[in-house]
């Protein structure tokens, strides 16, 4: 029984991650303003949750205060050319294109380990990278397909590279404390970018973020890793990989977006590399 309560709350988170998405089309402003909402938000929620259950959030040093903070500047992009990608293009496209980011967390991680390549990843990049080019009818950047499968693939390299930093800190902090710095960070670095962007915040619009950051962030944040304390990580991959398939199906369903072939071909491709390189991580 507890195991299937924990798969619940995994496909839950995932099924929130998923969604996440059609927020880039359900909110009237800038994607530069929903990552700001989404991480303020997001920053408050978790914040709120740690002192609820009186966890730790001092992180011992001035230096790791600084470099957690400093990361949020790479979470701010990753959300940032996600949602951009979504607005450009379509949900679907910038979910199937984020994807890819178990394939350049597998090409970084000898890089930045001082490891060999091995022709398995070599492959496995091959293969993204065909489902890539399937998404794509056309590559003129006054394609808006084009447009999205760039920043979506962007998105999908910076939670790459977001990853694989973070993972000096969840050794010593438990992730809910890095999310909460992360997204605080976040929220800093873009704030001053209010006074350079026209927007206008209905009160829909407020409560579509609060909602995003509340819901959709923290508290699938809060599922997902609460999950993985009973459900193994290879089973976790497989789910995790549901995440664009939900998201297409909620595009589908209440915005009325219908994936294309093309789009459809390419992202099974995509989606089946991410779960083997997934699973093998």
């Amino acid at each position: 029984m507890k195991g299937n309560k924990a798969l619940l709350q995994i496909h839950v988170a995932v099924f929130f991650f998923g969604i996440a998405g059609l927020f880039g089309k359900f909110l009237a402003v800038p994607a530069l303003i929903i990552v700001l909402g989404r991480a303020f938000f997001a920053s408050i929620a978790i914040w709120l949750g740690l002192r609820l259950f009186k966890q730790q959030t001092s992180l011992g040093s001035r230096a790791n205060y600084l470099s957690l903070l400093g990361l949020g500047a790479i979470l701010a992009l990753h959300w940032w050319s996600f949602f951009y990608a979504i607005q450009v293009s379509t949900v679907a496209v910038g979910l199937v294109t984020f994807s890819t980011f178990p394939v350049f967390t597998a090409l970084l991680e000898p890089l930045y380990f001082k490891e060999r390549f091995t022709q398995r990843s070599i492959i496995l990049a091959l293969i993204t990278f065909i489902g890539v080019v399937l998404v794509v009818p056309e590559y003129r950047w006054e394609n808006n397909i084009f447009q999205g499968a760039v920043w979506g693939v962007l998105s999908g390299f910076t939670f790459s590279v977001l990853a694989i930093l973070n993972r000096k800190y969840v050794r010593q902090y438990s992730s809910f404390v890095i999310a909460f710095y992360q997204d605080l960070g976040a929220s800093i670095v873009l704030l001053p970018l209010l006074f350079f962007v026209d927007f206008q915040l209905s009160t829909t619009d407020f409560w579509l973020l609060v909602l995003l950051g509340v819901v959709f962030t923290a508290l699938s944040h809060g599922m997902f890793i609460n999950g993985l304390r009973t459900v193994n990580a290879a089973t976790a991959s497989i789910l995790g990989s549901l995440e664009p398939v939900y998201g297409i199906l909620g595009a589908l369903l209440l915005l009325g977006e219908v994936p294309t072939l093309r789009t459809i071909a390419g992202g099974l491709i995509i989606l089946s590399v991410s779960v083997v390189v997934s699973m093998k991580n």
